[in-house]
């Protein structure tokens, strides 16, 4: 077919592979003697060896093609072909395997890890009825009682419930839900653990393209870890990813309209054109040289070599990378930074869709499952708040005949996993043709089908007086008052009545030393009514626990005597509202075991109660753009004092010019230019991510708008009136609030929980923690000599268990605060070196031994002396070290 000593181009390899299929080569041994005695077949073909010049060196290639696919174990044609593969590859015939190939990495799914769960249930089942039946008896044995079926429940529910890749969905806007759908992990059992990642594994592959997002990924120590399927990319079954490809025609060198999903090995042999590359009319390539991939490389080849083209230039990036305009003017660093926090937008109450989008929002937003999406075409009928009616609409002989009544409704108000307000809104009205597909209702964060996680706002890149330091925002009021970033938040809490060893738990509104103005918006449960406005610390649900029955005194059983058990000893176990959880009653949920309800062990009643927050945007509230330019919202100004332009538009969003050179994200600054643009021409922009408008376009857009081409301003300082010396910069840009507000994290204590060995307050919110005073804040006070401070700080404000209460007991009774004594932690210093046999006293200055006293040996020393109040006056001080020990056991 060839002449000696040609190289071999694809073309060539077509026209052989018929021949080669068809038995070229193909030969049968005939083992003698060992293991196998069928024959064996394998497929053996002379070639000249690439790294021979002369080209009379030939090597053979012995392959294992000729099997069929049913036979899934390994055959003596496979050993000897791998064999040949390997000395081979001292010739440079073949590759040597890279690991971080995706062609060497596949994708288990949901199904395979639930069946491998199955498999260990059933092999446990099995291992369970062979001993019984070896066991009992064969005659008389029945089904029952040979098959236990606990162990195949018990895997299932052990994978759903605690491996580590069956997660809480996170819901807080339809952009995460859809990601965290497509989420891909090299964690997890059978996968890598963060400490044994490499650089390597995490790191972009060429194989990645059009399979896996390069990037988005976490920050962090699971960075390259966690990936995002790409937009285009599908699975096959065999778990390996796919992406579409356009096929060239080998013939006529043009383009076809046929679409193959390759996998990365199969990529490997093939020439793929970028999507950018310049066709005619009739799908010919237009330049003689085209830039095109193979195997990793970027080269430029002649069009007559090129076998694919790919399909789309986002079908590198996945969804929530797709939706950044300007993505291609972006340091992939902040481009990472500006996909993950998209994911933690908060849905606003009023959405509003992009000026400057990229076309990506309608596809997320109903792929998303957020929306409410037509199953049949028809007409709507009615609609409601909380439902939409469709009557179906079918063609028959031409004629368009009335179907069913299609009902389909809406979730309002609704609390998402993380907190946020989940609520769908009709969009069509009665009348309107709807047809299968078309988005009936927006969900969170949608505005008329399309994603909205943000508002778009007028943006001018300056310093005010010094309130942008470090990426903060300066914000104006109206965005406040115009609830331009007000979200809704429903929180849950709830409360258990269990049964004690002292007595059953009782929901109640009976609840001893509470006042009726704290009972008021109680029902005759117990239950707090909906609609109420409840404040921090306000009762949810009235609940009392039994006390522990202590001696009686005689009053006590004469009482009990007269009115019988009612005078048994309970404490207020109320549910309260929690610091910051102030907000209206939205929904009561009450769960009986008496009425049926599946309650957990020990448990008779169940009470959720929903209270909703609407939350204003405030001081320290994060903010971010779409190009990974986050901050903190460092002051809102009154409209009158932001700076205004010429025709007296205050500007809503003040910005650091300084978080653009060094971040080298000027997609920002290009967004903010064309969402101007935009605002002037009354225009939404699809800027698609690395086929959008370039800078000659934004300036074209400009002048189109009547703007300079500088897209440059002159402000006026709302406080004087003056101009600024220098013209801004000022535009419109998509801001987005993020899930990090401040009034999640703000927090304050005075007493509370101590932990149990060093008698220190716990850390953190959750806990009703305290401050940490470090050991390098320790040195920063020595430094300034502040001894006294210090000393408080490490004794009476922490540990100091005797000196804390007196100290807490001075400032109520307005004495002077007493003397610190020893911290906790240092007797627990003490007692450790005693048990490793060190026998430990402290000494004061004249040699003497320095007794430590425990709270209990203070207050038995004060009876001693006689200090106890006579008669029903208990003293504050034991009143508050019974809080204290309260407090210590409670945690």
């Amino acid at each position: 077919m060839l002449k000696k000593a040609r190289f071999l181009i694809e073309e060539h390899l077509i026209k052989m592979l018929p021949y080669l299929e068809n038995g070229i080569g193909f030969r049968k041994l005939y083992p003698n003697g060992g293991v196998v005695e069928d024959e064996v077949t394998l497929q053996s073909i002379k070639i000249f060896a690439p790294t021979d010049q002369e080209g009379e060196q030939v090597i053979n290639v012995i392959g294992n093609s000729y099997i069929e696919e049913e036979i899934k174990n390994i055959t003596p044609a496979d050993i000897i072909s791998s064999i040949s593969y390997f000395f081979n590859l001292l010739h440079g015939v073949g590759d040597t395997d890279d690991i971080d190939h995706l062609g060497n990495r596949r994708l288990r799914s949901v199904g395979e890890l639930l069946q491998n769960q199955f498999r260990i249930g059933l092999s446990r089942m099995e291992r369970v009825v062979r001993e019984r039946m070896s066991i009992q008896d064969t005659n008389t044995i029945t089904p029952q009682q040979l098959i236990n079926i606990r162990p195949v429940i018990a895997s299932i529910k052990e994978f759903f419930g605690s491996s580590q890749l069956s997660q809480f969905m996170d819901q807080t806007n339809p952009l995460a839900e859809l990601t965290h759908k497509r989420r891909l992990s090299a964690l997890g059992p059978g996968g890598l653990t963060r400490e044994r990642a490499g650089m390597e594994v995490r790191d972009v592959h060429y194989s990645h393209y059009g399979r896996m997002c390069p990037i988005e990924t976490p920050e962090g120590p699971n960075i390259g870890l966690i990936n995002s399927l790409s937009s285009y990319a599908k699975v096959n079954r065999f778990g390996f990813i796919e992406t579409p490809y356009r096929r060239v025609d080998p013939e006529t060198g043009k383009v076809t309209g046929r679409i193959d999903y390759l996998t990365a090995d199969e990529e490997d042999n093939y020439v793929v054109a970028q999507a950018n590359a310049r066709l005619d009319d009739e799908g010919a390539f237009i330049d003689d040289s085209i830039v095109a991939r193979f195997r990793g490389e970027n080269t430029v080849v002649s069009r007559n070599r090129v076998d694919y083209m790919d399909v789309s230039p986002k079908q590198v990036v996945s969804a929530a990378t797709a939706c950044i305009p300007f993505l291609e003017n972006d340091d992939s660093n902040r481009a990472l930074m500006g996909a993950n926090m998209q994911r933690q937008a908060v849905p606003l109450m009023q959405p509003e869709a992009p000026f400057v989008g990229t076309g990506m929002e309608y596809v997320s937003g109903k792929d998303s499952g957020a929306a409410v999406i037509c199953k049949h075409p028809g007409i709507v009928e009615r609609v409601e708040a909380k439902n939409v009616w469709v009557r179906r609409y079918e063609e028959v002989d031409g004629q368009k005949v009335k179907g069913n009544l299609d009902k389909y409704s809406l979730l309002k108000f609704v609390r998402s996993n993380q907190g946020t307000c989940y609520n769908q809104r009709p969009i069509v009205s009665v009348g309107d043709e709807v047809v299968k597909g078309e988005i009936l209702a927006d969900g969170p964060s949608m505005e008329l089908g399309e994603l909205a996680l943000g508002r778009n706002v007028m943006v001018g890149f300056m310093t005010w007086d010094g309130y942008n330091y470090e990426d903060a925002i300066i914000m104006s009021e109206r965005l406040v008052k115009d609830d331009v970033y007000t979200s809704i938040h429903i929180e849950e809490y709830e409360s258990e009545a269990r049964d004690t060893k002292l007595g059953p738990e009782e929901i109640t509104r009976d609840i001893p030393n509470v006042g009726e103005d704290a009972l008021r918006n109680l029902d005759d449960r117990g239950i707090i009514r909906i609609g109420a406005e409840v404040k921090d610390g306000d009762l949810l649900v009235g609940k009392v626990t039994p006390k522990g029955v202590t001696e009686l005194t005689a009053e006590e059983r004469l009482l009990h005597a007269i009115f019988g058990e009612k005078a048994r000893e309970v404490r207020d176990t109320s549910l309260r509202v929690p610091h910051g959880g102030g907000g209206i009653i939205h929904d009561v949920k009450v769960f009986n075991r008496e009425d049926g309800d599946e309650l957990p062990p020990g448990v008779n009643q169940l009470v959720r109660v929903y209270i909703v927050q609407k939350r204003k945007i405030s001081e320290g509230d994060k903010m971010a753009g779409r190009h990974g330019n986050k901050g903190v919202i460092s002051k809102i100004l009154p409209e009158e004092d932001m700076p205004y332009l010429p025709d007296g538009t205050p500007i809503d969003i003040m910005l650091n010019p300084l978080g653009v050179p060094s971040r080298m994200n000027i997609g920002q600054v290009l967004e903010l230019h064309m969402g101007m643009a935009a605002r002037y021409l009354g225009i939404h922009i699809a800027s698609p991510v690395f086929d959008g408008a370039r800078e000659e376009d934004v300036w074209e857009t400009l002048e189109e708008a009547g703007m300079s081409r500088d897209a440059k301003t002159v402000l006026y300082d709302g406080r004087t009136g003056e101009p600024f010396d220098n013209r801004v910069s000022v535009g419109i840009m998509y801001m987005i609030k993020l899930a990090h507000m401040v009034d999640d994290k703000l927090h304050a204590r005075s007493t509370g929980p101590y932990s149990l060995v060093t008698q220190q307050p716990l850390g953190g919110k959750a806990q009703f923690g305290g401050q940490r005073f470090g050991e390098m804040e320790v040195w920063a006070l020595e430094a300034y000599g502040a001894a006294y401070t210090l000393q408080e700080i490490l004794t009476v404000k922490s540990d100091d268990v005797v000196g804390r209460v007196k100290t807490y007991e001075a400032i109520v009774k307005g004495d002077n605060v007493p003397e610190p004594g020893v911290p906790e932690s240092f007797k627990v210093l003490i007692k450790e070196l005693q048990s490793l046999g060190m026998d430990v006293k402290i000494l004061s200055g004249d040699e003497e031994e320095i007794e430590m006293r425990d709270l209990e040996d203070e207050e038995d020393a004060k009876q001693a002396d006689g200090l106890a109040l006579s008669g029903d006056e208990e003293p504050e001080e034991t009143a508050s070290a019974d809080v204290e020990r309260d407090v210590v056991t409670k945690e």
